[in-house]
């Protein structure tokens, strides 16, 4: 039996998975924690692998590995490939300003950027992050002469290589950056060197079955990938599918045979893992809602369930507009939540409750509506990620969203997309193996019936809050 293994290095955790590389098996798999932050130091990711690896009973018998991870942080090294400071993640906002000061600093604006990269830059980016070490940090901007993401990083240090010149990527991921074109196919080093004021070095972008090198042991090492091309890849999500995460933040992303360039900056013109695109829209309020509500409440999640579901539809007009973190879509990160409509009658925990699950529920839905505005077909969800485990969450979903709802069965679905990608790597094939972990005959599939006015009401409140703001 021939192995590969599938990397997660995520937000929170680093997740192993080793598959079988022809059947797509799960032989075994181990997980580790990563700290807490919206900036940490890269070696942190390394050490949670080293005990992620160790939880799976090691990999010394891997012939393959692919490495898929959290978007836009930023990790930049000094000509020897040291690293200059902490990675700024993609939750980091501090950079929300500097967003804004690129895209008005570019000749046409969002237009502009939308054009170039697909995006409008917003403080999630990579090329925003990079404006403020510039601004904030100019000894620091000064001694950055390469920059990666994450999964890049981490390829890197799995190939033993101290070289930057031997950084490698993928479209998947270079397509979150700001500075490289999903529809060229090319780095835009001029906006590189608009952010920093100079252009650093950067990973070579390699095809999607392309090998980055090998371990120092020989094991084959993939390109990698961003954590939503591999979710995307480990699904076998095709064209009309739309993938909708609900993890810490909540993510829609669509396979499209065609890039987009939204100019309203809400959907990202990201590509995938497999040489298509990825066109994606990002709240960052997801599965956090719900923790905060049944901490409010002073429940678990299980309860937090049964209440929401024991609530009318509409929760009898308590709207939760749930922009704790501030908010991505629309791109208001200074924003706050708010809590609309409340009365006597209806503030109650099982209000509350499905207040908070519609309330996350719609904000997915205008992230859905935003990939309608740009063409993208949108037929069929497959929903995943903690969140995605509430039975509220099921249940409410498909009249919400307003589409047929598949839920795959719990998985590491980036992890296992990173575990496809080695074994398309290991044979060198043009297509991926045709094996999937995710959309089986084990999902359970939900049919949409209608919701009138709770979206209407959600819609209401939060134009409401953003006008007050």
């Amino acid at each position: 039996m021939t192995l590969v293994a599938g990397v997660d290095t995520s937000t929170q955790s680093c997740k192993v998975v080793i598959r079988d590389a022809e059947s797509g098996a799960l032989v075994r798999h181990g997980t580790a924690p990563h700290p807490d932050g919206t900036s940490v130091d890269p070696s942190v990711w390394e050490a949670a692998l080293e005990r992620a690896v160790a939880a799976a009973g090691g990999w010394d018998d891997v012939a393959a590995i692919s490495v898929a991870g959290q978007q836009h942080g930023m990790v930049c090294l000094d000509d020897r490939g040291t690293v200059v400071r902490d990675a700024l993640l993609w939750n980091d906002l501090r950079s929300a300003p500097d967003a804004a000061d690129l895209v008005g600093e570019l000749p046409g604006g969002a237009d502009a950027w939308a054009r170039a990269t697909g995006s409008v830059p917003v403080a999630s980016f990579t090329v925003t992050k990079l404006r403020w070490l510039a601004r904030v940090e100019p000894e620091n901007a000064r001694r950055t002469a390469a920059v990666c993401l994450p999964h890049d990083w981490l390829t890197w240090r799995l190939s033993g290589s101290g070289s930057p010149d031997d950084l490698a990527t993928d479209r998947g991921d270079a397509s979150g950056t700001g500075y490289w074109s999903p529809g060229e196919n090319a780095y835009r080093p001029d906006l590189l060197e608009l952010a920093l004021g100079h252009a650093p070095a950067v990973p070579t972008v390699l095809t999607p079955n392309a090998r980055a090198g090998t371990t120092p042991a020989g094991a084959v090492l993939g390109c990698g990938t961003g954590d939503n091309a591999g979710a995307a890849l480990g699904l076998g999500a095709g064209p009309g599918d739309v993938v909708v995460s609900v993890g810490t933040s909540g993510v829609i992303s669509a396979v499209s045979d065609t890039a987009t360039a939204d100019a309203s900056g809400l959907v990202a013109g990201f590509a995938d893992a497999t040489g298509r695109f990825l066109p994606l829209a990002c709240t960052l309020n997801a599965a956090r809602v719900l923790d905060a509500a049944a901490r409010m409440i002073g429940v678990d999640h299980d309860e937090l369930s049964r209440l929401a579901l024991s609530a009318p539809a509409g929760a009898d007009g308590l709207v939760l507009v749930p922009y704790f973190e501030g908010e991505r879509t629309p791109n208001e990160p200074d924003a706050s939540a708010a809590i609309v409509g409340a009365r006597l009658g209806n503030f109650t925990p099982a209000h509350l409750a499905r207040a908070a699950v519609e309330g996350l529920l719609c904000g997915l839905a205008d992230g859905l509506d935003a990939l309608r505005a740009c063409g993208v077909p949108v037929e069929r969800v497959l929903l995943i990620g903690g969140g995605a485990r509430s039975a509220a969450v099921q249940t409410l979903a498909p009249s919400i969203l307003g589409l047929p709802v598949r839920v795959p069965p719990p998985g590491e679905y980036v992890a296992d997309g990173a575990a496809r990608q080695a074994a398309w790597a290991l044979s060198g094939a043009a297509e991926p193996p045709a094996w999937r972990v995710g959309d089986t005959g084990a999902s359970t599939v939900l049919e949409a019936s209608s919701a009138p006015g709770i979206r209407e009401a959600y819609a209401a409140a939060r134009d409401h809050l953003l006008t007050r703001r």
